[in-house]
């Protein structure tokens, strides 16, 4: 029997076991709710919130949750250092702690936790999903279209520069297996706002892991305040444009070696 999103009702306990990483960051009117939601749509998952000191009461409601949910965990960090690092310090407490996916999802309902299900049914064939909201099936609701130009516009320079055939890299909605994380070189992650993402999903297709897209809906948020700012964007097309042409430069370089090796052998 399947869920009406066509995932199948049993759990998922062969994939090991599950957490989702919450990062806030002044977000107490959000994370109560949004814990909630994740737990009924997946109950054996656990949580684990990792708050960047939020000067507005988020890690004490997180400790709250924790107490009264021994699915509830959290990581209190000293503070703001960006998205990705608030990532990769949850992956390096769920890798230490022996959970089998790690699963990242926003704080502030963008991500739907009823579609979770839907990331790991299809992670039972893959390495890592990413939830995209630009593939058939997919949608934004209640964006600003100058924002949905912008990150379709980003998407579409991120695949021409890298040459990766992902519909939504910079999208946050994502489940890894742990030998995923295990074998992109976390060590090596230095970026730190949303290019975290396309990070992430290059290092998974250059290393050989199967990544593939499922749809999803992403919502804007209805409270608090959005992280997005132009710094966070002008970083993301810097790094990426240098990516793009290291990658555009090792093309040159292989093309000008396998003619010279064939000029070589003639």
């Amino acid at each position: 029997m399947s869920t009406p999103d066509g995932s199948a009702e049993q759990g998922f306990g062969e994939l090991g076991r599950i957490l989702v990483i919450i990062p806030t960051y002044n977000e107490a009117e959000n994370i109560e709710p949004i814990v909630a939601r994740v737990r009924d749509a997946v109950p054996e998952a656990h949580v684990l919130i990792a708050d960047d000191n939020s000067p507005d009461g988020t890690g004490d409601l997180a400790d709250k949750l924790a107490a009264n949910d021994d699915n509830v965990q959290v990581l209190h960090r000293l503070g703001k250092e960006g998205l990705g690092a608030a990532y990769i310090a949850g992956f390096r407490w769920g890798l230490d702690n022996g959970y089998g996916v790690l699963v990242e999802h926003d704080a502030d309902g963008s991500h739907q936790p009823e579609q979770l299900p839907r990331l790991l049914g299809a992670l039972r064939d893959a390495d890592l999903v990413l939830g995209s909201r630009y593939v058939k099936g997919g949608e934004v609701q209640n964006w600003p279209k100058s924002r949905e130009i912008l990150s379709r516009g980003g998407n579409i320079y991120t695949r021409l520069a890298l040459g990766i055939p992902l519909q939504d890299a910079t999208g946050g909605y994502r489940a890894f297996r742990r030998e995923t994380l295990e074998g992109i070189g976390l060590d090596e992650v230095a970026s730190a706002g949303y290019c975290f993402q396309v990070d992430l999903a290059l290092r998974a297709i250059k290393a050989g892991f199967k990544v593939v897209e499922v749809p999803i809906t992403f919502v804007e948020r209805e409270r608090g305040q959005s992280k997005m700012s132009q710094s966070i964007v002008i970083e993301a097309m810097v790094r990426v444009g240098r990516w793009g042409l290291a990658y555009r430069a090792a093309q040159v370089r292989g093309l000008f070696t396998g003619k010279t090796a064939a000029n070589k052998g003639g």
